[in-house]
């Protein structure tokens, strides 16, 4: 890999901030796009828009074979069985909406339990709130332990008779845990639990499987894999696609409509119901195949290397506390700085041109275990290099001083 060729196919690095040059560490938040995602987009606007599945003149068959090519490329590059497993919808949020709301209506009645864990991101934890307010489920959430993992052995002890979804992270956005999913759904499925897999910082930074993983549901993010915002994938297997009720009503999802009654459309019509957003469809495809040209199997590489050269860093800096210590880790950096609020550290470092995340990061759960309010977060993507981690530490020394710690 040559990042810095990798680098120049992203404009964004051409500005400056505050007269820096720019160093991107949110990744986790959102990744930064290359050139041919942003041009398709402006091509397919202005020399190939129509909308897909319904008209048959020439614009519009075109749109719609691009339109299912990308679906192809996606169901290609994760494995998955059928290219029908492979659902557009407008976010990785949506996705888990979708499996929530319709397993939910179907399957689950008052007492039920559903198992998340403490990591859970806020999108892989409110929809199932919603079940517990309107049907009377239970939550059950799986510890974790002082390395800020969740381990089979925790998922194992957390699973009641009553049991009958787990829902989990492939990889924390705060502690950069990567839990072992193949193993805990090989659990669950010995249980006769379904998996549902929140992919969303999984799916841009490691190799996915989904035959060899063998979930039930998988659900990504597009803006976080060089993709376009607005965009999500939901792969699901075909066998609860077909059993499973539609999520909404529409144009596009149906056969055939009467009076007396509405027959649904085949998969996967049957689940993207309305106009979708076909140019970030068309132009995820781009980044799929951006994706494919690095490599995924180099990118993993390359920021694992990254990972543990910025934990070097940072633990070698007196006064910064990393958040979490998990065996298998992703790239992922949250810290603490000693009397420092993450807000001000996010603050001064904007002012060097890096870039990073401040907050709960929509992780307020797994904050309130950690006893903390907040912390900063340093995410990486593939154009990061280790004098970004080396500006950084220099950004953190700066802070360091204004706050005189």
């Amino acid at each position: 890999m040559n990042i810095n060729n990798i680098k120049k196919q992203f404009p964004i690095f051409n500005n400056k901030v505050h007269n820096n040059d720019l160093v991107y560490l949110d990744s986790a938040n959102s990744s930064q796009k290359p050139q041919m995602v942003v041009d398709r987009i402006y091509d397919f606007y202005t020399k190939e828009f129509s909308n897909v599945g319904r008209s048959v003149h020439y614009l519009a068959v075109a749109a719609t074979n691009l339109y299912e090519n990308t679906r192809i490329m996606m169901q290609k590059y994760i494995n998955a069985k059928d290219p029908n497993e492979i659902v557009f919808t407008k976010g990785a949020t949506e996705a888990i909406n979708l499996v929530a709301n319709t397993f939910g209506q179907k399957f689950l009645r008052e007492g039920d339990e559903i198992l998340l864990t403490e990591l859970e991101h806020h999108s892989n934890y409110v929809p199932w709130h919603y079940l517990r307010k309107l049907k009377g489920v239970k939550i059950n959430f799986a510890e974790i332990n002082n390395d800020g993992e969740i381990t089979l052995e925790s998922i194992e002890k957390s699973i009641t008779p009553k049991t009958k979804m787990i829902a989990i992270t492939h990889l924390s956005n705060v502690t950069g845990a990567i839990l072992p999913i193949k193993e805990i759904t090989s659990l669950a499925h010995s249980k006769n639990i379904p998996i549902l897999i929140d992919g969303c910082q999984g799916a841009p930074h490691l190799k996915l499987d989904m035959q060899d993983i063998d979930c039930d549901f998988y659900a990504i993010s597009c803006h976080k894999m060089y993709g376009p915002t607005g965009l999500g994938v939901l792969y699901a297997k075909k066998k609860w696609l077909d059993n499973l009720p539609p999520y909404q009503g529409g144009g596009g999802m149906i056969r055939e409509v009467k009076k007396e009654g509405i027959s649904f459309g085949d998969l996967p019509n049957k689940y993207e119901a309305g106009t979708m957003a076909t140019a970030q469809v068309i132009a995820f495809g781009e980044s799929i195949k951006f994706l494919n040209q690095i490599g995924i199997e180099n990118i993993e590489k390359h920021e694992s290397e990254l990972t543990k050269y910025g934990e070097e860093v940072l633990r070698k800096n007196n006064s910064v506390k990393l958040v979490g210590n998990p065996k298998n880790k992703g790239s992922v950096l949250s810290f603490t700085l000693d009397g420092i609020h993450a807000h001000d550290i996010a603050t001064i470092l904007d002012e060097d041109g890096v870039a990073i995340r401040a907050g709960h990061h929509c992780c307020q759960i797994l904050h309130d275990k950690l006893g903390l309010s907040a912390t900063a977060r340093a995410s990486l993507g593939v154009y990061n290099t280790k004098d970004d981690l080396d500006k950084l530490n220099d950004s953190i020394n700066k802070c360091k001083k204004i706050f005189d710690r």
